[in-house]
């Protein structure tokens, strides 16, 4: 992405998604806002001449020839998103007229916007710090209440207000170990060490807890991938059909039915689960299941959730044991599912597994209500194992990758300040490595920038955001 750093210049965009609608709404913001959208809009009043936060009904038109009927809101700097003059046009949603409307903005002397440079200029003027602006583009595309609930708590500065109390003591620390350096021949000894080893303990005591935290937030705003994996006819698109409660997989008898793994997302508990149904596990008897096999344990091999099923009539516990621990890797949470208990009505088969943490289901009536059976008992356990520990409002919980990775690299600076502090290492020594954290700290509410870092960051957003 190319960042326009002219903040001189006045941009326009489309900010409701492309496509036929009964309304579109394009924003214009810059200096030159109002000048240019007086010149394509006719009103009563002009809006060079009209207060803040008022809304005018017109005609935008190319040179007296009517565009289209609309509605101009005005908001005056700073008071509005890009802290910048701008103005609003609400217009009839066909794509033609839209873009006619753009088309004649551009004439005026507007430019258009590129991909989150709205947002990009909110974050240059001090309207959002760079977490608040990544939680908006995150808010944009929440698909679930969790994300969402992480997104506004972003959005409202929950992190950086962490990360800005830890930056904040060790500034004050490294600006006491930078003055001995002016008074080095007096060996002069301003900052406390003792003081400052425990400040460093503590800040890698709350970054720790971040980083704890972000396993957590990376599966509320992304999703939880969740594999549904097992022995063919074991039951397992039976079990995505009956979650999504439509025939989305095809359901037969025949032996290796799913080549290819099939992708869905459930909402569950307000979290969404990607759910992915594989083939069965066994060896495959052509090039393409062979394939599909392939697929499903790289599948299992990138997923948080395993669930898995087996054939209450076939399978041993034996044969389930030994199943289970050939999948079993660090970080993967399997449920063992078994299913057809309706050919078990007696619990006999079900016995056999006491030993085993399993959760049954039954293909013929998968809702059931029976004490420990039926999917409400699995969904339930799917969401507990993703809320351990239930978010409380106004916690703090990293959901970024980028964040997570800076904070790991201000921890381990961290650790150079502790191991310099206790080998005595000269100040200067010190000083560099504290002023590693800060930097990496820096980087997160975006006290420190570059422009490869705010076009990786904003090149993602959409055009009008």
């Amino acid at each position: 992405m190319a960042l326009h750093s002219n903040l001189s210049d006045t941009i326009c965009a489309l900010a409701t998604p492309a496509g036929v609608g009964g309304l579109g709404v394009i924003r214009v913001s810059g200096p030159d806002a109002f000048s240019i959208a007086d010149q394509v809009f006719k009103a009563s009043t002009s809006l060079s001449e009209m207060s803040s936060h008022t809304i005018s009904y017109g005609m935008v038109h190319d040179r007296g020839l009517a565009i289209d009927e609309a509605m101009a809101t005005v908001l005056r700097a700073p008071r509005s998103f890009t802290t910048e003059d701008t103005v609003e046009f609400s217009c009839h949603g066909s794509p033609y007229i839209l873009g006619e409307v753009l088309r004649v903005l551009c004439a005026a002397g507007a430019r258009p916007a590129t991909a989150g440079e709205f947002t990009l200029r909110a974050f240059l003027h001090g309207r959002l710090d760079l977490t608040q602006a990544e939680a908006v583009a995150d808010l944009i595309a929440a698909d679930s209440a969790a994300a969402h609930q992480l997104a506004l708590g972003q959005l409202r500065g929950g992190i950086a207000t962490r990360i800005s109390a830890l930056r904040t003591q060790l500034v004050d620390f490294a600006a006491l170990v930078e003055l001995e350096l002016d008074f080095v021949e007096e060996d002069v000894e301003f900052a406390d060490r003792a003081k400052l080893q425990a400040l460093v303990v503590e800040i890698r005591h709350e970054i720790a807890g971040l980083m704890t935290s972000f396993r957590l937030g990376n599966a509320l705003r992304n999703g939880v991938p969740t594999v549904i994996a097992g022995r063919p006819n074991a039951g397992k698109s039976t079990l995505l059909n009956a979650w999504l409660q439509e025939e989305r997989a095809i359901v037969s008898e025949i032996p290796g039915t799913t080549r290819d793994t099939i992708e869905e997302v459930l909402h569950l508990g307000g979290i969404a689960f990607r759910l992915i149904d594989t083939a069965g596990i066994r060896e495959a008897t052509d090039a393409i299941e062979r394939i599909g096999v392939e697929r499903t344990y790289e599948k299992i091999r990138e997923s948080t959730l395993l669930v898995y099923v087996f054939d209450l009539m076939t399978t041993t516990p034996d044969m389930l044991a030994a199943d289970l621990q050939q999948l079993q890797r660090p970080g993967l949470v399997i449920f063992p599912v078994g299913n057809k208990i309706d050919l078990d009505p007696d619990g006999a088969r079900r016995a056999l597994f006491a030993a085993l943490s399993v959760y049954w289901l039954s293909a013929a009536r998968p809702h059931a209500a029976l004490p420990g059976e039926g999917l409400s008992i699995l969904s339930d356990a799917l969401v507990a194992s993703v809320l351990q520990e239930p978010v409380q409002p106004g916690q703090a919980v990293l959901s970024n990758l980028r964040h997570y990775e800076a904070l790991r690299t201000a921890d381990a600076a961290l650790a150079d300040v502790a191991s310099g502090l206790e080998d005595l290492r000269s100040g200067e020594l010190v000083s560099l490595d504290i002023r590693r954290v800060l930097e990496a700290l820096g980087q997160i509410s975006g006290e420190v920038t570059n422009d490869e870092l705010l076009g990786s960051i904003f090149g993602r957003f959409c055009i009008g955001k």
